[in-house]
C-alpha cells in the first residue's frame, strides 16, 4: 500500500509543478497558441495521483499489493506514464519555443501509451482475480439439497 501513497504523492508534486512550467514558459515566451504543456499537468494528476489513490483504497479493500502480478502493474504502469510525460514535456517545450519536434517523439508517446495499457490490464486481470476471491469468501456455503421422491 506504501508504494501507491509514494507513487500518487509524487505524481502530486510532480503534476502541479507541470503546471507552474507550463504557466510561466508560455508567459516567459510570449506565447499563446496550443502546446502539450498544456494538459501535461492534467495527465500527471488525473493518470498519476487519482489513479493511484483509487489503487490505494482498492489495495486496502482487496490486498492487491501482496501479489507479484501488482508489482509488474506498479512497473509497466508507471514506466508508460512517466514515458508518456516525458514526450509530452520535450514535445511542448519545443512547441513554444518555436522549434521542430521530430516524428520520433510521435512514436515515443505512442510507446509510452502501449506500456501504461499493459499496466492497466495486468491491473485489472489482478483485481478481477481478488474480486472474484473475495466473493467467494463471502459466500455462505448451500446446503445439500436432498432429493427426494415420493
Amino acid at each position: 500500500m506504501r508504494k501507491s501513497y509514494v507513487a500518487a504523492h509524487i505524481y502530486m508534486i510532480v503534476g502541479v509543478i507541470s503546471g507552474l512550467y507550463y504557466r510561466e514558459m508560455t508567459k516567459i515566451n510570449e506565447f499563446e497558441g496550443e502546446t502539450q504543456l498544456s494538459i501535461l499537468h492534467t495527465h500527471l494528476l488525473a493518470l498519476g495521483m487519482l489513479v493511484f489513490l483509487i489503487v490505494l483504497g482498492l489495495d486496502k479493500v482487496f490486498g492487491l499489493s501482496g501479489d507479484k502480478q501488482f508489482t509488474r502493474f506498479f512497473w509497466f504502469y508507471n514506466a508508460g506514464l512517466s514515458i508518456t510525460c516525458l514526450s509530452m514535456l520535450y514535445r511542448g517545450t519545443q512547441t513554444v519555443l518555436g522549434n521542430e519536434v521530430p516524428e520520433l517523439f510521435s512514436l515515443v508517446g505512442g510507446l509510452g501509451h502501449i506500456i501504461l495499457t499493459v499496466g492497466l490490464v495486468l491491473f485489472f486481470i489482478l483485481l478481477g482475480k481478488r474480486v472474484k476471491e473475495h466473493e467467494s469468501a463471502k459466500q455462505p456455503e448451500q446446503p445439500e439439497t436432498v432429493n427426494s421422491s415420493v
